[in-house]
């Protein structure tokens, strides 16, 4: 396995700055998309994503959408550790979140993720909400 996972643990405990001002970090996941948010209110979870695998040496969607990983590397049936995991948000078919699978729990999957309650945590996420799992194409 790559050490995006590594990059990525490497993150918990970076967080949003409450008012004007902004955490760097964040703002510099921010650069690896194409929608270059300069702050750290613009939802971030695949901001995070590409700028582990960017600083693994793997090339991300570029996109601050999290659905766009639905299309990126190739699709698992199955959880794996290290994989990206895309969930549903809503009933919106635009809005999702974006994460690492740490752990398949039976109805639930622990997972590493950026813009989890406004930081970079682990948080267990329900299965039923999950559209999919993807691995990279190298590493």
């Amino acid at each position: 396995m790559g050490n995006w996972l590594a990059i990525a643990q490497g993150e918990v405990g970076q967080q949003e700055v409450h008012g004007p001002k902004n955490n760097s970090r964040i703002v510099e996941y921010a650069s690896c998309t194409s929608l270059g948010a300069t702050d750290d209110e613009t939802p971030w979870c695949s901001s995070f994503v590409n700028w582990c695998m960017i600083h693994s040496g793997i090339s991300g969607t570029g996109s601050a959408a999290a659905r766009s990983w639905l299309k990126w590397g190739v699709p698992l049936d199955e959880p794996k550790v290290g994989c990206v995991v895309v969930f549903r948000r809503g009933t919106s078919p635009q809005s999702g979140h974006v994460g690492f699978v740490l752990a398949d729990n039976g109805q639930t999957l622990k997972v590493l993720g950026g813009n989890q309650r406004n930081r970079v945590c682990v948080m267990d996420y329900r299965k039923s909400e999950v559209l999919g799992y993807r691995w990279p194409t190298s590493g």
